[in-house]
This record gives C-alpha cells, structure tokens and sequence, in this order.
C-alpha cells in the first residue's frame, strides 16, 4: 500500500477527535514553530522550514503534519539522498504526546520512501530519548553508531538505520504497526 493509496482512501474526518496526517504548509509554520520550540533546546527557524518546504516542491524533500481538532499537534520530515531518505524531524506537541501521533508520522514517512523508491531510512536521535529509541526500533531501526556532542555540542546522537526498506519484511513490518493501530 503506498502513501498515496492511503491518502486518497482517507476522507476528511466528520470527527473533530480524528487525526489527519497532511503535507505540511507555510500556512502551519505558525503552529509547527510552537512544537518545535518545546521539543529542541536549539530549534529550527522559520526560515528553514520555508528553505524545507521549497525544496519539497522540487521533490527532494517530504514533510507532513498531523492535524487533531483543527491544530497541528506534530509533525515530520525527511531528506532524499540518493537511495537513503534521512528522517530530518518527528516532534509532538508536549500535551500530544504518547498517543501514538508520532506513530502515525513515521508510518507516513517510512510509506512515502518506500514510494519514493529509496532503499533505507536513517536518522540521528538523542542518547538520552530513550522513547523516540523505542519507536524507531518498532520500525526497524538498529544503531549502527554514535555521533560524539551532536546535539548542542554537548549531547550524544545514536545514529541509526533501517534497510532494505522495499523488502517484503518492511512491508509486513508496516502492515502489523497499522493493524495494531486499528486494533485499538
């Protein structure tokens, strides 16, 4: 199932409770800037978002939003480069999280690459976010290293990756996560 099969079978929500993955617009930076405040001690600009969501009109990027009551509530990117697509961001707002919003962004995003035809996924997260570990390890992710002072030149990054992301085992791996989604 691509991210465009899934996009087209979603209806917008008659219910205000129901979250709707979107791409991601100038017209959320507003409330993406919120987020990003709260979840980086050294976030983004406004300017880059805008620098990112030019260039994801020229397909090098992606970037989406997840929208609950008619606010943003998370969001997340990524990078295509070559065959790699690097997971830029995934954040939820403070009083979102831990209701598998984020879940749902790297369903959209791990889908979305594999369309794009890339051959793995990769990111860096905080040593210390143990959480966001546990999500990407639910994904595939395994580290493969670390990155010394990344975050703020004083914070560690694991760097890990997932491969072969076209493969059957990543598809079924996607297909359980979305089953236990519906699940519940």
């Amino acid at each position: 199932m691509s991210v465009l099969s899934r996009w087209l079978g979603r209806k917008q929500p008659a219910d205000e409770d129901a979250l709707v993955i979107e791409p991601m617009r100038r017209s959320h930076l507003p409330q993406v800037m919120e987020i990003e405040a709260t979840a980086y001690p050294q976030p983004w600009t406004v300017g880059v978002f805008q620098d990112e969501l030019a260039m994801q009109t020229r397909g090098s990027r992606h970037y989406l939003v997840a929208i609950l009551g008619g606010r943003v509530v998370g969001y997340g990117g990524m990078i295509y480069m070559d065959t790699a697509a690097h997971i830029t961001n995934v954040a939820v707002s403070v009083a979102m999280r831990r209701r598998g919003i984020a879940t749902e962004l790297m369903l959209d995003l791990s889908w979305e690459a594999r369309r794009a035809g890339m051959e793995s996924l990769t990111l860096e997260v905080r040593e210390s976010n143990v959480s966001a570990q546990s999500l990407y390890r639910r994904f595939g992710f395994v580290p493969v290293g670390v990155r010394a002072k990344y975050y703020e030149n004083r914070d560690d990054a694991i760097v890990m990756w997932c491969t072969d992301i076209q493969g059957a085992d990543f598809e079924r791996r996607l297909q359980a996560i979305e089953a236990e989604r519906n699940a519940s």
